[in-house]
């Protein structure tokens, strides 16, 4: 899994978690693969990188985390590929007029919650769509009649597939 982490001088580095088939966890930092050990859970953890020390905690609202190294304490914001495929598409969201709802990535159709020719308001729940085993309830971006369901619950879409449609 990759990770983005901005630092605050808004220099981003991506981390790239792997976890072994024996268990250890690879992390891949800007070329430097090292073997990782975490200690704790929740709000604070110990990091353990090729024997240096790292503590982190929940400093504020995920994704922001602080961090103590080298004597060092600072807040950093950490993302998964996942939370910024996400949160680009619902920023992105719909062009203007546009009811077309799309699956922002690859996953498995749980359920779809509408019927066409339902009647939905803006941020109606549409369908949810399974994604790297989180549940994601997508939403209509604006209010209208649902004119066309593109899939049924059980199906694989990919990123951009079409869901469904409100006019």
């Amino acid at each position: 899994m990759r990770y983005h982490v901005t630092l605050p001088s808004g220099r981003e580095i991506p981390v790239d978690v792997a976890h072994l088939p024996d268990g250890q966890v690879q992390v891949s930092v800007e070329g430097r693969t090292m073997l990782a050990d975490a200690i704790g859970q929740g709000a604070s953890t110990h990091l353990r990188l090729d024997g240096r020390g790292v503590d982190l905690w929940l400093d504020g609202a995920p994704p922001d985390v602080g961090v103590a190294a080298n004597g060092r304490r600072f807040g950093a914001r950490v993302e998964s590929e996942r939370a910024r495929a996400l949160r680009s598409a619902a920023q992105a969201g719909p062009a203007m007029g546009e009811g077309l709802v799309t699956s922002p990535m690859p996953g498995r159709v749980l359920k779809v919650l509408v019927r066409e020719g339902d009647e939905v308001a803006a941020g109606a729940p549409l369908v949810v769509v399974e994604a790297m085993k989180m549940e994601n309830e997508l939403g209509a971006a604006r209010s209208g009649v649902v004119k066309k369901i593109y899939v049924t619950p059980g199906a694989t879409v990919e990123s951009g597939a079409r869901l469904v449609e409100v006019g």
